[in-house]
């Protein structure tokens, strides 16, 4: 995993709005939650991952899921919650690289600088870690992770597919 991005790096809303990454970080850090439709690992993790995601609403980053698909599959995937969340599409994994990223699902936060913190696969005790560093920069409280029907660890999948 990098430890820093290229802020020059396109990024890709669900509504096909593509911009350099340093425009989508201008005002607000990202938190992202990072995932392959196509793998069952990634739907295990969908309702922490949202309930993560949902205690930085109102803190000063800009919460989101960033899937490895294009839109149409991201919308069949997400369902409802496109409606929800910003979501970021990143069909050739560009994103995903970008991040130097090797497992998924994965959480991600991106600070105005370029600088990442990242937990890949669902290991409570990293995702916590990252959770912790977003609230530290936001001046936010963590979620509790792991909770109550949060799935049991597991490694993940490949990155880059």
């Amino acid at each position: 995993m990098a430890s820093t991005v290229a802020l020059d790096l396109n990024l890709t809303a669900l509504s096909g709005e593509s911009r350099p990454l340093h425009e989508w970080v201008t005002t607000f850090h990202l938190a992202s939650v990072v995932l392959d439709p196509y793998t069952n690992e990634s739907s295990w993790v969908l309702n922490t991952a949202t309930r993560v995601l949902d205690t930085f609403r109102g803190a000063d980053v800009r919460v989101n899921l960033v899937v490895t698909c294009g839109p149409d599959e991201a919308k069949q995937f997400l369902g409802p919650l496109t409606e929800q969340f910003m979501v970021f599409c990143d069909p050739d994994r560009t994103f995903v690289q970008g991040l130097g990223l090797a497992t998924l699902p994965a959480l991600v936060f991106v600070q105005g600088n370029g600088n990442v913190a990242a937990a890949e696969g669902w290991n409570p005790a990293e995702w916590k870690l990252v959770a912790k560093q977003i609230a530290n920069t936001t001046s936010w409280l963590a979620p509790v992770i792991p909770e109550s029907g949060d799935p049991s660890p597991f490694h993940g999948t490949p990155a880059l597919g």
